[in-house]
């Protein structure tokens, strides 16, 4: 689990294809098709981080190979790849450690597992903050609310407002002056797009309510049988 306070700033500096490191097969934690990257630490603290540790890499959990002074290695699987950007090419990432037992929750509860891609729409600087509009998949919208939290890029933020479109709907996000300079979410422009996560705890009172719903259905339709 993480926090959604993002750590450091680090850089996918290699992609390999996972079919040009044999002979040496491809780890436990990814499939054949999928890719190795080589990741550079930038200023997380390195110090405590081993084989086998969970980090977020703009928001999507990632098993830690090979680290060393410089960075580290993952292996990024196929059905990673597809739900996810940001992370088949060089360029700069979120980075993140997953949470220790009394860690403080200085975000929301995080799990990694990306749910979509969203679109930015807008990036607008406002006084000293900026305002971010970012539209997420129809079958989101459920899990979204104002005032709710949500995980962009691994970032945790505050839904400020959210407005129901046809296309989805569409979130406005303040980001503070720490927030946009400390984050790649300072790289953003419209049209690009973002890792998404909803708040895992709306998803699962939805899925709760869902199965009630589901069932009081059944009910009804074994009583007219």
């Amino acid at each position: 689990m993480f926090t959604g306070i993002v750590q450091a700033i680090g850089e996918i500096a290699t992609v390999m294809p996972q079919s040009q490191l044999a002979p040496q097969k491809a780890s436990e934690y990814s499939d054949a098709q999928g890719l190795r990257l080589g990741i550079r630490w930038g200023g997380l603290d390195a110090s405590d981080v081993r084989v086998g540790d969970s980090i977020a890499v703009n928001g999507a959990c990632m098993t830690v190979l090979e680290p060393d002074y410089e960075g580290f290695a993952v292996d990024v699987s196929r059905e990673s790849l597809a739900r996810t950007v940001g992370l088949d090419q060089p360029g700069p990432v979120n980075l993140e450690k997953a949470m220790r037992l009394g860690d403080r929750l200085g975000g929301h509860m995080v799990s990694g597992h990306v749910d979509a891609t969203g679109a930015v729409v807008s990036v607008q600087p406002v006084d000293e903050s900026v305002h971010l509009v970012v539209r997420l998949p129809p079958d989101l919208s459920a899990f979204v609310t104002e005032k709710g939290s949500i995980a962009i890029h691994g970032v945790s933020l505050t839904v400020n407002r959210v407005c129901d479109t046809l296309r989805g709907p569409q979130l406005d996000i303040n980001l503070i002056p720490h927030t946009w300079s400390h984050t790649v979410l300072q790289f953003l422009r419209p049209g690009d797009r973002v890792n998404v996560e909803v708040d895992p705890i709306a998803r699962q009172v939805a899925r709760v309510l869902q199965t009630w719903r589901d069932a009081g259905r059944l009910a009804q339709e074994g009583a007219g049988a």
